[in-house]
Formats: structure tokens, C-alpha cells, sequence
């Protein structure tokens, strides 16, 4: 549990990437959408959060460990000051939730499956209208 919380207070909060190779292996199993797939794309993924948001923060809320798997629920956000997803900046700050498994071998991150809010953070943005609006009113 103390490499997870490491990646993400030391890695994600404060943009280290250096403590990706602390505590991933190298043949990580990345299942979520990371490009490579693999701790290189994890670093990068940390950088390009921290282009688009430059003040970025993420806090490990609840842990549950079984075995050599960890599952995390991680609340994260900052001010969009590079623009997400292709949008030019916005301005807005966005808080945002995401679930990540993670499975341990030695100590490192040899597998993670990650699940982000994605879409409740466009509407934070404001890339995408509220639930609801422009549409017909439902009968």
C-alpha cells in the first residue's frame, strides 16, 4: 500500500516521474487507456496532467487490500490551464473520482486496471451541457 500511496502523492500530486521506476515494474500490465500502455505511459500520463493542469493534486481517500491486490479510490483535480482533450483552455478547476486496481509482485505495480470520471469532467469544463439540457423533455 505505501508504493500506491507513493505514486500517487509523489508521482501524480507533485509531477515526480522519477518515482514511477521506484514502484512499477517494468513489464507493467497496463490496462487502461495509457499511451504505450506500459510505465513509460504512466509517466507520460503524469506529465500531460500536469501540461493541462499545472497545479494537479490527487489523494488516495479509501484503500482496501486482499492479497497482493490493492484497489483505490483516488479524488484528483486541478485548473485547466492547457486545455483537455483537444479543447483549448478553459479555466475552470474540476475535482474528479477514479478507481484503480493495482496488483503487487516484489513490492512494484505489476498490473493496474483504472477507471476515471472522464466524462464528469468534461461537464466541469464545460466541454459537454449538463444531464438533461438541449435535449426534449422526457415524458
Amino acid at each position: 500500500m505505501r508504493s500506491l500511496r507513493r505514486l500517487f502523492e509523489e508521482g501524480f500530486s507533485k509531477g515526480n516521474v522519477s518515482v514511477v521506476d521506484e514502484v512499477v515494474s517494468p513489464d507493467l500490465k497496463e490496462h487502461m487507456a495509457t499511451d504505450p500502455p506500459s510505465r513509460e505511459g504512466v509517466k507520460e500520463l503524469i506529465r500531460s496532467l500536469h501540461a493541462t493542469f499545472p497545479d494537479f493534486r490527487c489523494e488516495l481517500v479509501d484503500v482496501v487490500a486482499e492479497g497482493n491486490k490493492v484497489w483505490g479510490r483516488v479524488r484528483g483535480g486541478g485548473t485547466d490551464r492547457g486545455g483537455f482533450a483537444g479543447y483549448p483552455p478553459t479555466g475552470r478547476t474540476v475535482a474528479t473520482d477514479s478507481m484503480d486496481l493495482c496488483r503487487f509482485e516484489g513490492g512494484k505495480v505489476v498490473e493496474h486496471w483504472g477507471i476515471v470520471d472522464r466524462l464528469g469532467m468534461m461537464g466541469q469544463l464545460g466541454l459537454i451541457p449538463p444531464p438533461g439540457e438541449g435535449r426534449g423533455q422526457r415524458r
